[in-house]
């Protein structure tokens, strides 16, 4: 007789229990275990081989392109090219265009700075009392008195060109 695993002594043998236990857990290494294939069952092998049929039949399909179809697929591809280039010059028209723009507006803004600084200057050098003064004095100027302004209403416009005597109502 043999001694048993167990440990116990001779004569006595437990029941053989499977020490093979099956669990989720990932085994790296060379460890890992090869589940056996069950015989009468579709291997990946077969499945694998009724895959390659089935390709290659479509490879085989595929080598029979007719030509009206190469033509087709020859003017698509063209007339995406096409399409693509005349999109991108018309992309980089509007890029060319909108720095122009931008160039322009920075002129005008620098022209405009220019202008009122020229008008602040214009209106800053003019002395109203100095201009008063030479009116008065030097060129014999008066102020008009209450009977000598005449109140005129005009349908045109706020400019008045007068070629002739107002007449007094």
């Amino acid at each position: 007789m043999a001694a048993s695993r167990s440990g116990r002594g001779y004569g006595t043998q437990p029941q053989r229990r499977s020490q093979r236990q099956y669990t989720n857990t990932y085994i790296d290494g060379n460890v890992v275990r090869h589940i056996q294939e069950m015989p009468g069952r579709d291997t990946r092998r077969q499945q694998r081989s009724r895959t390659s049929v089935k390709t290659r039949r479509n490879r085989e399909k595929a080598l029979h392109i007719t030509m009206p179809y190469v033509l087709f697929l020859t003017a698509a591809a063209i007339a995406t090219v096409f399409l693509c280039v005349n999109y991108l010059k018309l992309q980089a028209k509007g890029t060319t265009y909108r720095n122009q723009i931008a160039l322009l507006e920075s002129n005008l803004n620098t022209a405009r700075m220019a202008n009122d600084n020229a008008y602040e200057d214009a209106i800053s050098s003019v002395n109203m009392e100095e201009i008063k003064n030479i009116a008065v004095n030097e060129l014999g100027m008066v102020y008009a008195n209450e009977g000598q302004v005449i109140f005129y209403n005009s349908q045109d416009g706020d400019y008045i060109r007068q070629y002739g005597e107002i007449p007094e109502e």
